[in-house]
């Protein structure tokens, strides 16, 4: 008897529906065929303990299990269920009537648990998308799948509830979220907020830049001045993620397995933080069986590198890609996957070994050329991608000391969304381009448009400074966006001569 169930396999962020056919014939034999990895070849032992466990009957003949289309390897555990319910069916111990309506997904235990799987969003979107009319899955994973509205999901626990279910001996409901209540609950939600930070006008400001324009920023100053406690507040005046980035982010985290079980919907944006010890992979994905890194994962929100100079030069020159191309291609032999990149980059280093070089009260003890060379562990292609060059200096013992209110980030997110939306009506007819980083040169000759005074300013800084072609694109990206919080329409002199001022690490002289 021929039986066909359906799984699903995960490539990058996309899903693609894999038919299970089982066949029983004359003999004794388990032949399992369709490019299966080690782990999906495994799955006989546990689906006979699994039957043994639950009082099932394994059948005593020629069981043949075709994975098709058969030129795509199937990696993973996550087929245990659908091969084990297509040979339940096939030797006729469950009802097959309705198999063609469910996407089957599930890891088990020898005694029939199911188990939690990493990608399940991805693949409820892509069977929605074909048509299914129900999915089964392990309950922890039910949550995450039920943000897809038009299919219903059944969460189990083990075999036996999914034997019951199909042979309509027990009933189950499927699990229900209101997606837009829970977007809307956690999406103002923080935990830290800008109404802390005492004094760092100067920083706050080109934050409030930088969350506007989705500007790349970095930060140099000396320990203790505040660094890392801005950008972990950064996040807070971002705008808040609208549904489909949501729902995109969360494929990310998806496939990655780091969805929580209580939460099935990424509703903040993203802050990474990784350590300077990471690989390269690690940072931009890729392995044998390709994963996400960490700029995925902080996709529509903020990746942080701390200490940036201690990173490994090879790390932080594969970024440089990203940066520009908001995507990630990782390519091997047989495939290639694409994960998108779209990130706002916050660094944040010393300006010297010892961290005190331009002091205003501490002596820098770093011997001759210390400071260049530490600063030269810093490529200029990767700087002059960095939009905003921000120095943070020592908060005063009077700023700590007042009791005055600072402000707080829903006030400064509130001009973010302001000039956000300019944005956005100014790109409607640009795909892809949602914010002023992310404007190309041809954009930018259409938009950054600056008067003869203002081209006098930019020229003198060109030539003092040295500036590339890159950095002058990107002074002009930043002054558009300050241009916009101030709702002009025309980039100024002074918005010009603002965005030249946050690219100190350009200054021939700023070592001296």
């Amino acid at each position: 008897m021929l039986v066909k169930t359906y799984g699903s396999a995960v490539f990058g962020i996309e899903a693609t529906t894999i038919t299970i056919e089982v066949n029983l014939g004359q003999g004794v034999n388990f032949f399992l065929v369709g490019l299966p990895d080690n782990a999906v070849k495994e799955s006989q032992q546990r689906i006979k303990a699994a039957f043994k466990n639950n009082e099932l009957k394994f059948p005593g003949k020629e069981i043949t299990v075709n994975m098709a289309p058969a030129d795509i390897r199937k990696e993973g555990s996550i087929f245990d269920l659908p091969i084990a319910i297509g040979i339940l069916a096939a030797s006729e111990q469950v009802l097959c009537s309705q198999l063609e309506e469910f996407l089957i997904l599930g890891e088990m235990s020898l005694d029939g648990t199911l188990k939690p799987l990493k990608g399940v969003l991805p693949v409820v979107l892509q069977a929605k998308k074909e048509g299914f009319k129900s999915v089964i899955l392990p309950k922890e994973n039910a949550l995450e799948a039920a943000v897809v509205d038009g299919i219903s999901i059944y969460g189990m626990g083990n075999l036996a509830d999914v034997v019951n279910f199909l042979n309509l001996k027990k009933e189950f409901e499927p699990i229900t979220v209101n997606v837009e209540e829970q977007f809307r609950q956690k999406l103002n939600e923080f935990d830290v907020d800008f109404r802390d930070v005492k004094g760092q006008q100067n920083i706050k400001r080109a934050f409030e830049i930088a969350a506007s324009g989705g500007h790349n920023v970095i930060l140099i100053g000396p320990p203790g001045a505040g660094k890392s406690m801005l950008a972990k507040r950064l996040s807070t005046i971002l705008p808040p993620m609208t549904l489909a980035e949501s729902l995109e982010t969360t494929k990310i985290h998806s496939v990655a397995g780091k969805i929580s079980k209580e939460l099935g919907l990424v509703t903040q944006r993203p802050f990474r933080k990784p350590h300077h010890t990471i690989s390269d992979v690690a940072l931009v994905g890729g392995g044998g069986s390709p994963q996400p890194g960490e700029i995925s994962l902080a996709h529509n929100g903020v990746l942080f590198l701390d200490e940036l100079p201690e990173y490994k030069r090879t790390v932080l020159e594969v970024m440089r890609q990203p940066l520009e191309d908001r995507q990630v291609t990782i390519s091997r032999a047989r495939f290639t996957v694409d994960y998108p990149a779209g990130f706002m980059l916050i660094a944040a280093m010393n300006p010297c070994p010892c961290g005190y070089h331009n002091h205003p009260e501490k002596e820098c003890v770093c011997g001759p050329g210390t400071v260049q060379k530490y600063l030269n562990k810093i490529s200029g292609p990767l700087l002059d991608r960095i939009d905003l060059h921000v120095e943070v200096t020592p908060v005063s013992y009077d700023e700590l000391a007042h009791d005055m209110p600072e402000e707080g980030s829903v006030d400064i997110r509130k001009r973010v969304v302001e000039a956000r939306l300019i944005q956005e009506e100014r790109f409607s007819k640009h795909e892809g381009i949602h914010a002023n980083a992310q404007m190309e040169s041809k954009d930018i000759q259409q938009y950054c448009k600056i008067d003869e005074s203002g081209g006098t300013i930019l020229r003198n800084a060109m030539d003092k400074m040295g500036l590339s072609a890159r950095a002058y694109d990107r002074i002009l990206k930043v002054a558009r966006t300050i241009a916009d919080l101030d709702k002009s329409e025309k980039i100024e002199a002074m918005h010009l001569a603002e965005a030249i001022q946050f690219r100190s690490l350009d200054r021939d002289n700023w070592v001296n």
